[in-house]
C-alpha cells in the first residue's frame, strides 16, 4: 500500500515507518518544512490550515499520529490550548485535505487515547463503553468526531485509543522507573486505580495488524489485554529493578502540586480492554505488565 503518516519523527511514528517499510508498503510523511519535502515527503502547515494535495493522491491509507505531549507538571492555559490544537485542529485540516481528494484513500487510522473513558474505578471498559469527564476525555471526543467525518466519503476510519505506550526510549517508563532506581519507588494513595498500558513493540504490531485489516473500523482500545492497578504496577517494577516498594505517597501530594494534570492523567483509573484486538485474532506478544519490564529494565 502507499501510506501517508503524520507525526513519523515521535515516538510511535519513528517506529511505524520503518515496520511499514519492511511489509513492502510505500510510506509518505507528512512535514511542516518545505525544506524537507519533496520525494517521499509532503508539506503541511496545521495552523495555517495548508497541505500539500497535490502530493497525496494515490494513496490507499494514512496514518495520523501527531499530538502535543500531555505530559506536564502543570497544565497552564497555554499548554491545554497547544493539547487541543495539536489534535483536533490538524485532524480537521488533514481529513478535508484527504476528503477533496478525486480519489481519498480507503483507509483512515487517528490515534485516540483512553482518556476518552475518564476516571472510571474499576469498570471494565470496551470500546462501546461511553465516554467521561474531564480534559481529556472532552478533548478525545472532539478530536475523534473529526476523525469520524472521513466516512462521510466512504474511508474507513479506525480512532485508536493508545493507552500509555511504554519503552525504554519513552519519557513514561524512563519516569515511572527513576524513583524505583533511587529506592524511592511508592505506591500513590489507595493504589486501587488502574492503568492501561502497552508496549511499544505491541503498539506497532497493532497498527500494522488494524491497517491492513479490512474489517476494523471504528473505536479500537490499544492496549494490552492485561490492566493493572497502580498498586501491582508498583510491585512489579520493583521486581523488574531488584528495588524496595514499600513507599505510600499520598494522593493529595500530586493534586497540591500538579492540580487538573495530576486528576485527569496519573490518578484518573481507566481500566481498558482491547475487545475488538482480540475478536479480531490478534496475538499480543507483551499481555502482561511484570514480564513486559523485566524485558525493558533488563
Amino acid at each position: 500500500m502507499r501510506v501517508l503518516v503524520s507525526g513519523s519523527t515521535g515516538l510511535i511514528g519513528s517506529g511505524l515507518v520503518p515496520a511499514l517499510e519492511e511489509r513492502g508498503h510505500e510510506v509518505l510523511r507528512l512535514v511542516r518544512s518545505r525544506q524537507r519535502a519533496g520525494p517521499g515527503a509532503v508539506f503541511w502547515d496545521p495552523p495555517a490550515g495548508v497541505i500539500d494535495a497535490a502530493g497525496l493522491d494515490d494513496l490507499d491509507a494514512a496514518i495520523h499520529l501527531s499530538g502535543e505531549s500531555i505530559n506536564a507538571f502543570r497544565w497552564t492555559a497555554r499548554k491545554k490550548a497547544k493539547i487541543y490544537d495539536s489534535r483536533v485542529s490538524t485532524t480537521r485540516v488533514l481529513v478535508q485535505a484527504l476528503s477533496g481528494l478525486t480519489r481519498p484513500p480507503k483507509t483512515l487510522l487517528c490515534a485516540s487515547a483512553v482518556g476518552y473513558y475518564g476516571d472510571r474505578g474499576d469498570e471494565i471498559l470496551r470500546e462501546d463503553s461511553g465516554p467521561g469527564e474531564g480534559f481529556l476525555a472532552s478533548l478525545t471526543q472532539d478530536w475523534e468526531a473529526q476523525a469520524m467525518r472521513a466516512a462521510e466519503v466512504g474511508m474507513r476510519e479506525a480512532r485508536l485509543r493508545f493507552g500509555p505506550v511504554l519503552t525504554p526510549r519513552g519519557r513514561t517508563l524512563t519516569t515511572m522507573a527513576r524513583p524505583f532506581r533511587w529506592g524511592l519507588g511508592a505506591r500513590i494513595g489507595s493504589g486501587r486505580h488502574y492503568f492501561s498500558w502497552i508496549t511499544l513493540d505491541d503498539a506497532l504490531a497493532a497498527i500494522l495488524f488494524i491497517v491492513e485489516s479490512p474489517t476494523l473500523q471504528g473505536p479500537i482500545n490499544v492496549v494490552a489485554p492485561n490492566p493493572v492497578t497502580n498498586r501491582e504496577m508498583t510491585k512489579a517494577l520493583g521486581r523488574a529493578l531488584h528495588r524496595p516498594a514499600a513507599l505510600v505517597v499520598p494522593a493529595a501530594v500530586f493534586r497540591i502540586a500538579m492540580g487538573e494534570w495530576a486528576d485527569d492523567v496519573l490518578l484518573a483509573s481507566v481500566r481498558a480492554q482491547p475487545a475488538k484486538l482480540l475478536t479480531a485474532g490478534f496475538t499480543f506478544r507483551h499481555p502482561d505488565l511484570g514480564p513486559a519490564l523485566r524485558e525493558m529494565l533488563a
